[in-house]
């Protein structure tokens, strides 16, 4: 899969994450096993297969654990964010162990705010999450302008890829929150 499908997949998350549980799951699952093959530096192949597998995973857990849905769906997607994060904050340079540790840590976080804060967690949660996967597919699928949103060398293209994950993100989650407002009206009428 090229840069182009990841971030597709990014997009997908980002802007219709919370209209099915099932897409968020397998979005999730996708993007989590994409940005930990990648950050392990396996080949796009290998990549692609273990990203698939996660998605299948992820879906697979959430389907088995339905009263834990949004546990692991906040964790999965949680666990994009951590990713995104780590690779923000330490670029090409991080520790592989620290870089685990660092994304179950925020994966944890998210999974229990999705569970005790339901819809209002999930938007944000895939909405940043998706917007992290989506800024790594363009850096994937266009390097030469772009390969700094994925992992930034120096402190300017930190803060540019920090502040156009934090708004695609924040976009994503605006149009989120208006599906649900509408969802929820319609349910009630």
């Amino acid at each position: 899969m090229t840069g182009v499908g990841v971030l597709a997949v990014g997009l997908l998350l980002c802007f219709a994450g919370l209209a099915s549980i099932h897409l968020a799951v397998l979005a999730s699952g996708f993007a989590l096993g994409w940005l930990l093959a990648e950050s392990l530096g396996g080949s796009l192949g290998v990549i692609s297969i273990v990203a698939l597998c996660a998605a299948v995973v992820a879906w697979v857990l959430a389907t088995l654990v339905f009263r834990a849905a949004l546990l692991v769906v906040g964790g999965v997607a949680g666990g994009v964010i951590g990713a995104k994060l780590f690779g923000l904050l330490e670029g090409d340079d991080g520790n592989v162990l620290l870089a685990v540790l660092f994304t179950l840590a925020v994966a944890v976080l998210a999974g229990l705010a999705a569970q005790h804060l339901h819809d209002t967690a999930l938007v944000w949660i895939c909405a940043f999450g998706g917007a992290g996967l989506a800024l790594s597919g363009a850096a994937r699928a266009w390097p030469d302008g772009l390969e700094f949103l994925r992992t930034p060398d120096t402190t300017a293209e930190t803060v540019i890829a920090a502040a156009a994950w934090l708004a695609l993100g924040a976009v994503g989650w605006s149009v989120q929150r208006r599906w649900a407002s509408r969802r929820d009206q319609s349910r009630s009428a």
